[in-house]
């Protein structure tokens, strides 16, 4: 039986990056070497010292956690080695960058902002969308007064851009 990805393998494909979130993953990537792995190492050698390893449910979910944080590793070191770091503001003549931040309006006067960043730093709370999804695509590139038209799953829509900024909309 083979293992089939649910999704594409994104680790090896170039891609834009904050310098904050370069920075997590460096950190994260040094947490797990530094400290998860050794922690979980010593787990795996405690646990096969108990015997049996065919029925320790310890080193069973010490080998299967500790091949996790390696994935994981392995990842995150093919992710740093492709992406490029974005550490310069985008230039303030009103169009939309990789890092601004685009209020728009639609049809019955609803406004939202979001911040145009790479896939890696998707976050839904922070309302940070990845420009490589469909809203961030229409959105690169235009200027405050554009019409653009967005596909959604409930059907297209048509928003004005109503500002671009290069800092956060709450630090003004």
């Amino acid at each position: 039986m083979t293992r089939r990805r649910t999704r594409p393998d994104t680790s090896s494909k170039p891609g834009y990056i904050t310098p904050e979130r370069y920075r997590r993953f460096e950190e994260e990537a040094d947490r797990l070497w530094n400290v998860d792995r050794p922690k979980m190492a010593k787990a795996v050698q405690v646990a096969a010292a108990e015997g049996d390893r065919s029925e320790n449910a310890e080193y069973q979910y010490s080998k299967q956690r500790l091949a996790a944080i390696d994935r994981r590793l392995r990842f995150l070191g093919q992710r740093l080695k492709v992406l490029t770091i974005v550490d310069e503001k985008p230039p303030d003549d009103g169009r939309v960058y990789f890092g601004s931040w685009v209020t728009i309006e639609d049809e019955e006067g609803n406004k939202l902002t979001y911040r145009l960043v790479g896939p890696d730093e998707i976050d839904a709370e922070k309302k940070w969308i990845s420009m490589d999804s469909p809203v961030g695509k229409s959105l690169m590139g235009r200027q405050v007064g554009d019409e653009v038209t967005v596909r959604r799953p409930r059907g297209e829509v048509t928003c004005e851009i109503v500002e671009v900024r290069n800092i956060p909309p709450d630090s003004a």
